[in-house]
């Protein structure tokens, strides 16, 4: 079979490999299409070297249909439609024991510290499977992983009817958490500052407010009779977005951290004093928020096929990340997997 694998920084090939049986447990699958997420940009950059081992295919936002069954697998058949939720936990800490198995304190992640699915076909636990419809199609079912993460970081929130809702950072993940929490009933402004994903915001009706022309703090207050947002999402990463959320977080608000933080950055912590706020750490999933995932994209009501910005052939994959790197305006970008029929 072919993989596209991570050789070393900058560098992916795409080479044949024998393909893996699956064991006990195990199924086969044959991968659709595989969405480059910004863990996949970090392994890219040789950012993640320490968890993964070269020549390795990697990658996790997938869809695809099983081509073999494990022993021992039971209540799938091949051929039918699959995503992964690919998250092994150890079962075994205190963590897991406590039921919160997507934060296992020896958490392994398919695609990091295991082979993943930029690759024709990929063996995984048949545990990790959720079933598709078989309608839902393949392109679209390959956000279901990155949706589950807005599913999860709404979830957390708390959001009720009516909320104001601020999103800052309107790249893919935040344009999802917008549209899902939007989907619950907040009433949702996105703060970005690129252009192009200005644009897409306000096509999907999103109030927007573009730092580098007005102060967002002022705007979000003037809006909400001067007390600041219910909830706000932090997906920015950035310093700037650190200091924002406690001015932007109405008394007694909440501020859900999404982004990675690579290093730690100044928070005005008086601010959580003063109003009584609540910060939520919100990282990957659980089962019931890819249950929820699936069940968004396959109602087809929200415009996911709006954040597909290209796809790019398996062979290509060294391509399509110089793209990313080169194209800020870029959302999501698939690869496929299979050869076109």
């Amino acid at each position: 079979m072919k993989a596209a694998q991570y050789i070393r920084p900058g560098r992916i090939e795409c080479r044949e490999i024998p393909a893996a049986l699956p064991g006990p447990g195990e199924v086969a699958i044959a991968v659709e299409y595989c969405g480059i997420c910004g863990t996949d940009v970090h392994i890219f950059k040789g950012h993640m070297d320490q968890r993964v081992h070269p020549p390795q295919a990697v990658g996790h936002e997938m869809s695809g249909r099983i081509l073999r069954l494990g022993e021992n697998v039971t209540g799938f058949q091949v051929g039918d439609a699959v995503t992964v939720r690919p998250l092994d936990n150890c079962g075994h800490c205190n963590t897991c024991r406590a039921g919160f198995t997507h934060i296992c304190e020896n958490l392994k992640f398919l695609g990091i510290e295991t082979p993943g699915a930029f690759a024709e076909e990929w063996v995984v636990p048949a545990r990790l499977l959720h079933r598709l419809p078989d309608n839902m199609p393949m392109d679209l079912a390959a956000l279901v992983e990155p949706e589950a993460v807005a599913c999860h970081d709404v979830r957390r929130s708390g959001l009720k009817k009516d909320d104001f809702v601020v999103v800052n950072g309107g790249g893919p993940i935040g344009m999802l958490i917008a549209l899902t929490a939007r989907k619950a009933g907040g009433r949702v402004t996105v703060i970005e500052i690129n252009p192009a994903r200005i644009r897409l915001a306000r096509e999907l009706g999103f109030d927007v407010i573009d730092p580098k022309s007005e102060d967002p703090v002022a705007r979000i207050r003037r809006e909400t009779g001067g007390s600041g947002a219910d909830v706000v999402f932090e997906v920015t990463g950035s310093e700037t977005g650190a200091r924002l959320i406690t001015e932007a977080a109405r008394p007694r608000g909440t501020i859900v951290m999404v982004a990675i933080y690579p290093k730690p950055v100044p928070v005005d912590l008086h601010k959580f004093f003063w109003k009584e706020l609540a910060m939520i750490g919100a990282r990957v999933y659980e089962r019931e928020d890819f249950d929820q995932a699936i069940q968004l994209v396959a109602a087809h009501e929200l415009p996911f096929d709006r954040l597909i910005s290209r796809v790019f052939p398996l062979t290509e994959l060294q391509n399509a990340f110089e793209y990313l790197g080169q194209a800020p305006d870029a959302m999501k970008i698939l690869i496929r997997c299979q050869k076109e029929a």
